[in-house]
This record gives C-alpha cells, structure tokens and sequence, in this order.
C-alpha cells in the first residue's frame, strides 16, 4: 500500500506578500497589467517549486488568484453583472477588478457584495445571477495555469470551485440560482474537456458546500452534476471542509467520482463512518493537519491512528483545507519567542509534516525518528509550560455572575438618558472608527519599530495626525467624533499586544480579501489586561473637541475569531477570557469620561457553526460574552457595536439580545437589502446602515446616500438612524474618504430637512 502527499491550496499572496504590492502598483497606475501578470507568473512557478521540493505528490494548480477564488470562478462563467458593460469574449482584467472593486469616479458602478467564506475570515465576491443573463466560457485559467505549470515540469493537479457550492453562494436577481444548473454544468464539462486533452490526469473540485445542511435541490443538483461530468474529463478529486459530512456522507461517496477529500482536523471522528461507506476504489484524501490553525501537529497521534489503515488501503495525507488560510513560513520569524515558535507550523510547516507523515507510513517510523521526537517534544512542553494557565484568571472567571452580563435598565429606559445627554441631531453621523493609514503614518511606525526615533517623537507625530482628523471631522460637520486610530496597526493586533496571552509575528500575514492582508495575533494562554490600553489615546482626543469623542474597541468574539486559538480548551472560554479584560477597559474609559463607547463585533457571524444545529449553543456564549463587556456602565454611556460583510438575516435575534443602544451594519453595495430583515424583526435599538461602501474606491455623491437613507426610513422610524459608513477606512486614500464624509453628511442633512 502507498501513501501520498496532497495539498489542496497554498497562500497567494507571497512570502512577503509580493502580490499585494503588484496588485496595489497596478491599481495606482505604477506597473502595466503585462508587468502584474509577470510579478503573478513568478509567485505561482516559485509556490509550485518549493511544494515540490517539500515533497508534495499532488500539486495544485488554479489556486492562485488576483482577488479571490469565488471572483474567479464566476468570470469563468461569464457571471458577469450588466452594469460593467461587458460584452466580450473572455473576461479580462478591467472588468474582473471592476466586480471587485467597483468602478471609481462619478458615475462608477458598486462593486459585488463582498461576504465572509463559510466561517472564516477570509471575504469572497457573491456571485450575481440576474433572468436572462448569458452565460458561456469566458476565463481558462484553470487550463491555463495547468499548462504553464506543465511547460515548467510540473505535472499538477488543476482546482476548481464546485458548481453546486458556486450556486449555493450566489445571488439571484429575479432568478433562483439554481434554475441556471443546466447551463453552469455545460460550461464546466467544456472545460473538463480541456483539462484532459490538455493531459491532466486529475481534477480537484471543492464542494464545502457538502458539509452544510443541504435542502432537496441541492441534493438533486449534486446528483446530477457529478453524474453530467462523470468520464468527461479528469479522475475528480471531490474536496469537502471545515467539516464532517454527516448526514451528507451517504450522497457524497455515491457520487461517480475516483476520490473524495474529508476533513480530519475538524471532524476527526467521521474517519470511521467514511471508510465504511467510501467504495474500496474511492481514493480517500485524508485531511489530518490542521489548514486552518498554526499549532504543530502530534505526528505519534496521527501515525498511532493511520497506521492500521495504510496496511489495508492506499490513501493522500493532507491538510484539512486550502493553506490560504494561515501565513507562508515559520522561517521568517526570526524574533518570535522560541518557546512559542516550536509549538507551530506554517504552510511550509505543515506540507513538511505531511512529508513526514508519509515517509513513517511508507517505510516505517524509524526513518523519521528525529522528526517524530521533536513533535512529541512540542506538544508535551505545551501541555506543561507555566505560560499557558493563570490561576488568577481562572478565579476571576469562577466568580462571573449572570447579573455581570445585564444592563442596569431597559434600552427604553437608556435611551432617554443618552439622548439627553449627547443632545444629538436626528440622523446623527459618525465614522466607523479607522481614517486612512497613509504612508506616513506606516513610515513613521516603521522608523519608530526599528529603532530611528524615539518614542516621544513618534507620539508627537501620532498626536499631530489625530489632532488634524479631530479639526476635520469638525469642518465637515460629523456630529460623534474618532480619534483615527493612527497608533494602531491592526484592530485585534493592537489589543492582542497588550493582552497577556497573545504572541506576535512579523512576517505571518494572511490573505483577507484582494490585496488585504492581516497577522492574525496567536493567543497560546490564558488572557488578562495588564494595564489600561486606551484611555490616555481617548483623553487626548476627547480633549482637543467639545464633541462627543468615541471609545474605540474590538469585542471579545472579534478578537477570537481573527486571531489563531488554543486548541486545548474550548474556544468559549478563552472568549469569556477576552471579555473581562474588555470590560476593564470599557469601565476604564466611561470612568475617564467617555459617553460613547463602540465595541466592534465584526466576526461575530462568521464565528457561527455551519451546522444550524450548533448555533444556538455558539450564540449563547458569543453573546453573553459581548453583554459581559458593556455591562458595566451607567444607563447614560451609549454602547456602540459594529458588523460587516456577513448574513446576518438569520441571527437577528441573537443581534437583538446584545442590546447594543446602536448597531452600525454594512449595507451599502446590497443597498439597504438587510434593512428591511431588521424592520420585520422589530428591532428595537439605533441603527446605522452602511451608506458609503468603503472596500471600493467609488465616491458615491449625496444623493445616492440620501435614497439609501430613504430606502431605511421606509423601514424604520427617524430616530432609529444614525448616518455613517459601512467599515472603518483605514484601507481608502484622504482624496476618497474627504469628498465621501462631506456628501455623507450632506445626505443626512437632506434628510433632516425633509423630515422637518
């Protein structure tokens, strides 16, 4: 019997994240799309190379992406929304960045929504489907990147995004998606074709959607999808993850395909079930290191557990899910505590760990007895490290009490003391919290972290770049005020490193969405606040204005779900963890003064379970921990959340028990979509929909904000709104967010006036 090695995805973005810089130059008019393409062929010949040379059988190709995989995939379709004005053949650059970013200048069109991938933080383009709408082969890349690896010498494995999955995610305009299968089909079998003339033995396609809870149509599309493609093109690898299959086991090993992926990490315990329902000529990839997590796997574990069955079948080690999920290389982490480093692994890490994997099960344990030590070495230290556990937190958590997460009154009770106190206009406007991180302020971060200024120099300049927002945001007539956030550079990492618990990287980024990337923060142990984190950036800032300044802070589960977990306890309680350290802050700031304090939740959705069966358990905690930090103010302390690019239509209730006095929610490119779900809902706290897409780099002028407003006013009631935009801006240019906020506040003003 043989075991080999696969890998279903590796990160696009470079291991210094050389794709986001082409792709940014690009957009700035500073290389030629010939010049981006050539910076693109380069990441993809050197990921190919060092997959090989890790030792990886199964290569992928048709992973890499200029934005995203979803985006990809329905230009491959010719999905194409009747607003670019495409009409040609193939889809090319303009228009693939016009889906995704939008078309800038007055006149310029939104782009596609943007969501989170199942439940992770990583965003894709919904696809748009409208009545009517033709579609046929427009994009080869999957064919074309096969055959550029091939001509370097590689024989890889092309991956495309399932049908089934593609119409499950997309967005029908006065259609149901599902009545284009048919023609999706046609234009995946015509490309199957392609691939097996152009040679490929073999085929990966990702079905995530086969872990979900499935409806008869979905089924029935599965069926007769996997039935049109059988012996129409390569061997099919079918892919599913981030979860067990479940009740769907039984549909996805009838299918007529050669193999089957199944997810090991997340659900390890369907193993079993699959190898009895899987035919023995099913080649099973079995997915045992964990793609979405940094922590180094237990390699005895696994080889206890997969020993036996490499006696009796052939079978592919991977990890769970695509690597584009956690950062490239370990190796680059020169200054991360050792203690820490050796508990994790990388994408690099992990293909090595799958090396391993296969040479114990195909030659026995002793030709990797140094590699199998180590691993046992690293967990155990883990186990063991004074680091992970703090008695104190665990006394702090023991003394919890349910009253700790209840507001001293009823919303309709607060509201009247916050109204008489902030003695706002109706339709107030605000920001999200983040203005433009320029390269000014990224160069003076960057002197300062090596060492080229001092601190006090660097803080003269932060004070500098806030004192000028604060004038701005005053000249331009917003009524609640930020600071900037000038000295953060990242919503989770800034708290992350002032938390005990937390380890920080310089080098692991991860792809978000296009061009943006994040270093998730690792929390390895328990997590307490040493020290008050923002109150001195508050004071300062509430000092220098008579008007309302806003607390800025990240929320317990945002911070959980963006940042790298502990496995060894449940990630609810590393949560409530987060939360009282939260809410030191968050006493902390209303006893500086602060009147209105805003605690982002924007990973609170997709923290959510895939199977409905798990939510509520998930909410309960999700939320108890978000009242655990608000809850310990005075009736006249205004609580603010924010949420983004996720579907929250079906956990409206759960929105409703954080009783947060105002929620602000993205909204804009779905203009107003989600309003009307909060309406039959009967929401009962301040909303503030999205009017100003900020992932694009369109201006929408003021009246196309004032009817997005009207489209929420004929849903819910004046003072129900506030005015502001969808996210923070920390990622837009001044010359796009300046022209934005002052039609922003035009619109509210039209609307003030037309209400009065």
């Amino acid at each position: 019997m043989t075991v080999t090695v696969a890998t279903l995805g590796f990160p696009r973005i470079g291991p210094r994240r050389e794709l986001k810089f082409a792709l940014e130059s690009f957009w700035a008019g500073k290389i030629t799309e010939g010049e981006l393409c050539e910076a693109a062929a380069g990441l993809r010949a050197a990921v190919w190379a060092r997959q090989h040379a890790l030792g990886a059988d199964h290569i992928p190709t048709g992973d890499f992406s200029f934005y995203d995989h979803v985006l990809d995939t329905s230009a491959m379709l010719g999905a194409v929304p009747a607003r670019y004005g495409w009409t040609g053949d193939a889809v090319g650059l303009g228009t693939y960045f016009a889906m995704a970013r939008g078309t800038p200048g007055e006149g310029g069109h939104i782009a596609q929504e943007m969501t989170k991938w199942f439940d992770t933080n990583y965003h894709y383009m919904v696809p748009e489907l409208a009545a009517g709408q033709a579609l046929r082969l427009s994009s080869t890349k999957a064919l074309d990147d096969y055959l550029e690896a091939k001509a370097l010498g590689y024989d890889t494995r092309p991956v495309l995004l399932g049908p089934v999955t593609w119409l499950s995610l997309a967005k029908g305009r006065d259609v149901d998606p599902f009545d284009r299968l048919d023609d999706v089909l046609a234009i995946y079998c015509e490309l199957l074709e392609k691939l097996r003339d152009a040679g490929a033995q073999w085929v990966q396609i990702d079905e995530p959607a086969l872990v979900l809870d499935l409806d008869g149509r979905q089924r029935a599309a599965f069926t007769r999808a996997y039935a049109r493609f059988a012996r129409r093109g390569p061997k099919i690898m079918l892919a599913t993850y981030f979860g067990a299959l479940d009740d769907n086991l039984g549909l996805a090993t009838s299918l007529p395909v050669e193999g089957l992926h199944v997810d090991l990490a997340r659900a390890p315990e369907q193993l079993d079930t699959v190898l009895a329902a899987a035919p023995k000529e099913m080649l099973l990839s079995l997915g045992v290191v964990d793609g979405r997590n940094v922590w180094r796997a237990d390699l005895e574990t696994l080889l206890d557990r997969l020993e036996p069955l490499a006696a009796r079948r052939d079978f592919i080690v991977a990890p769970s899910c695509s690597l584009l999920h956690v950062p490239v290389d370990l190796g680059l982490e020169k200054s991360l505590d050792p203690e820490v480093a050796q508990w994790l692994a990388f994408a690099v890490q992990k293909i090595e760990e799958l090396a391993t994997l296969k040479r114990a099960l195909n030659g026995g344990r002793h030709i990797v007895a140094g590699a199998l030590a180590a691993s046992s070495q690293a967990a155990a230290n883990r186990r063991t490290s004074p680091r992970i556990h703090n008695p104190a937190v665990a006394a702090r958590l023991a003394a919890v009490t349910p009253d700790m997460a209840r507001r001293r009154s009823p919303y309709a009770e607060r509201t009247s003391a916050q109204r008489a106190q902030l003695n706002l206009p109706a339709f107030p406007t605000t920001t999200i919290g983040s203005f433009p991180q320029t390269e000014a302020v990224r160069a003076a971060r960057a002197r300062f972290n090596r060492g080229d200024i001092d601190a006090g120099e660097y803080e003269g300049f932060l004070r500098a770049e806030t004192e000028q927002a604060i004038r701005w945001q005053e000249e331009v007539g917003l009524d609640v005020l930020v600071h900037g956030e000038f000295e953060r550079n990242d919503m989770v990492q800034y708290f992350g490193e002032q938390l005990a618990g937390f380890a920080f990287t310089r080098n692991a980024w991860v792809q978000s969405y296009g061009s943006r990337c994040v270093r998730p923060p690792i929390l390895y142990g328990d997590v307490s606040r040493p020290t008050a984190m923002t109150v001195d950036w508050w004071r300062y800032a509430q000092g220098a204005t008579e008007r309302p300044m806003k607390g800025m802070l990240t929320g317990p589960v945002t911070i959980l779900n963006w940042s790298f977990v502990r496995d060894d306890q449940p990630r609810e309680a590393s949560c409530r963890q987060i939360a009282l350290a939260i809410r030191d802050e968050v006493v902390d700031l209303e006893a500086a003064g602060a009147r209105v304090i805003q605690i982002d939740e924007a990973a609170l959705r997709e923290g959510l379970p895939l199977r409905r069966r798990d939510w509520a358990h998930y909410l309960g905690w999700a939320v108890e921990c978000f009242r655990l930090t608000a809850s310990g103010v005075e009736d006249a302390t205004q609580i603010h959340t924010h949420m983004c690019y996720s579907e929250f239509n079906d956990i409206l209730p759960s929105i409703g028990a954080m009783d947060a006095d105002v929620i602000s929610i993205e909204t804009a490119r779905s203009q107003m979509e989600l309003i009307e779900a909060f309406a039959d809902y009967k929401y009962p706290n301040e909303i503030g929909p999205g009017v100003y897409d900020i992932h694009a780099p369109r201006i929408p002028d003021s009246e196309e904000m004032a009817q997005l407003l009207r489209l929420a006013r004929g849903h819910l009631p004046p003072e129900q709104l506030w005015v502001n935009p969808d996210c923070g801006l920390k990622t837009r240019k001044w010359e796009e967010v300046r022209p934005a906020l002052v039609n922003m506040v035009a619109a509210a003003r039209a609307l003030r006036e037309s209400a009065a």
